[in-house]
């Protein structure tokens, strides 16, 4: 019965887990820009070179945004029309589960035991980070922001994993854009 309790207590947290392994994201742009008219990009260095992140995620994101930009038809200029910047802000979440039961019985001692009645407390303690990828989106002649897109989610330290979580992370920020094409 003690396994049972454990095995099902660790299925919950899996379950708990898994569930939150989605990118949240949202948007929000200039209603008076035309995003028709945009075209070209480039990365505006001095607004990524702020975010407080690895060199190597930087680039991998970059990548990652620049995939999803020439998919949706854009150029990568010297003379751009719009420029991209990225931030990032991270979080540690803390959560504590307690998975407390009673067994049924008689006897001493509050664990699980065919012959007592009382209750027993399995507590289990998981951190993980949250974090959150903005990518703005900047009228190059008028130096406005037009687009910004956000997204959080969980973060990863495993190598091949994470490459994959930037991806998801940066396709689903980028499928607000542009603006007005989303259900």
């Amino acid at each position: 019965m003690k396994r049972l309790f454990k095995t099902l207590a660790l299925v919950l947290l899996v379950i708990a887990v898994s569930s939150c392994s989605s990118v949240r994201v949202a948007a929000d742009y200039d209603k008076n820009a035309n995003f028709n008219d945009y075209k070209t990009f480039a990365f505006f260095k001095k607004g990524i070179d702020k975010a407080e992140i690895s060199d190597l995620d930087k680039r991998r994101i970059l990548r990652a945004i620049e995939a999803e930009l020439l998919v949706k038809g854009f150029t990568k200029s010297e003379n751009p029309d719009l420029l991209v910047s990225i931030f990032t802000k991270s979080r540690q979440k803390v959560n504590i589960y307690n998975n407390g039961y009673y067994g049924y019985g008689y006897g001493y001692g509050w664990h699980w035991s065919p012959y007592y009645w009382g209750y027993s407390n399995y507590n289990s303690v998981s951190v993980s980070t949250e974090g959150t990828l903005y990518i703005d989106l900047i009228d190059a002649n008028k130096k406005e922001l037009v687009w910004q897109g956000m997204g959080t989610g969980y973060l990863t330290k495993n190598m091949d994993k994470k490459i994959e979580r930037i991806k998801e992370f940066v396709a689903k920020i980028m499928e607000k854009y542009p603006p007005g094409l989303q259900q």
